[in-house]
């Protein structure tokens, strides 16, 4: 069964683009008038479109992820990456706590992937988004489960937990 995860509005997006474009437009404005350009208007316009641009690739990484279970195993793609991994190649599954839902890691022998459960953005009482994938539990239930781990206890001073076959 395909499952994707839930998307973000593009809205930070766009936010962290204009500014990144506002700072830049000023500093390109006052070279040109042949001012003084300070060096922090400079940093300032260099890392908000370092963030644009990892704000960017954030978004379409998770537009492009998949995550597959089969009979024969798991798959994860996000654009960047693609993992298959075999039920029985499965060696490790840690859960630690995030700021929404958990990170799940799966862990074989030579590849890993990571998945979010399903976490709510809220401010104010109001859920103003949504990420990871909805079907987030029951995805690492299903893995657990078909690669035959079992629990082997806290892990990071008890903020986490992990599977094993150990």
């Amino acid at each position: 069964m395909k499952h994707h995860p839930e998307l973000i509005p593009r809205r930070g997006e766009l936010i962290a683009w204009a500014c990144a474009l506002l700072v830049i437009g000023a500093w390109v404005l006052l070279a040109r008038l042949e001012l003084r350009v300070s060096p922090l208007l400079i940093l300032l316009g260099i890392l908000l479109g370092i963030a644009a641009v990892s704000i960017s690739l954030g978004n379409w990484m998770d537009r492009h992820t998949t995550l597959t279970l089969g009979p024969e195993g798991v798959s994860y793609r996000n654009g960047l990456r693609a993992v298959r991994l075999a039920w029985d190649e499965i060696q490790e599954v840690r859960v630690r706590q995030a700021p929404w839902g958990e990170r799940v890691e799966v862990i074989g022998q030579q590849a890993y992937f990571r998945f979010y459960t399903l976490g709510e953005v809220k401010a104010h009482g109001k859920i103003m988004g949504r990420t990871g994938f909805v079907e987030g539990q029951r995805i690492l239930e299903r893995i657990v489960e078909n690669a035959g781990l079992r629990e082997t206890g806290p892990i990071d001073s008890g903020s986490g937990y992990s599977y094993s076959r150990r």
